[in-house]
């Protein structure tokens, strides 16, 4: 590293330029902070696909490992976004177990009776509750009776 790049760290100049970096790739001073507001970081990284959720993977080798591939959430969930709206297949990626992303390992199995992956909805209205006919054996004591 000659002169000027010691200059340039010294002062922070390499960090402006990273800074620069990232607004480039998000299209924006306006995007990169609407970026920064859902997803609470600013990482500039390697589009290596999207699933058919609107999903969107990155990876960058300079982030140490555990924290060099993440995603991207889709727009239309907006801030109400979680772990289990990412598929299998992009989840076992995520979680290195395996180094190929979906797009790329030709040798995934694809059988029809595989169910599409559903993301999990406990908490929400659409949440599942079973329905029983059976009588409770403890019943809650009314007053009113």
């Amino acid at each position: 590293m000659g002169f000027a790049g010691k200059m340039s760290k010294y002062f922070g100049f390499n960090r402006l330029i990273k800074l620069y970096d990232i607004i480039r790739q998000n299209g924006g001073i306006k995007k990169t902070y609407l970026k920064l507001y859902r997803n609470d970081d600013l990482k500039l990284g390697c589009l290596v696909g999207t699933d058919k959720y609107g999903n969107k993977y990155y990876e960058n080798p300079y982030y140490f490992y555990g924290r060099n591939r993440w995603v991207e959430f889709s727009e239309h969930v907006n801030m109400d976004y979680d772990g289990s709206q990412i598929p299998a297949d992009w989840f076992g990626w995520m979680h290195y177990k395996t180094d190929l992303p979906p797009i790329r390992d030709g040798k995934r199995p694809k059988y029809k009776w595989m169910a599409d992956h559903s993301e999990n909805l406990s908490g929400t209205k659409e949440q599942y509750m079973p329905y029983t006919t059976t009588r409770p054996k403890i019943e809650a004591w009314n007053p009113k009776k």
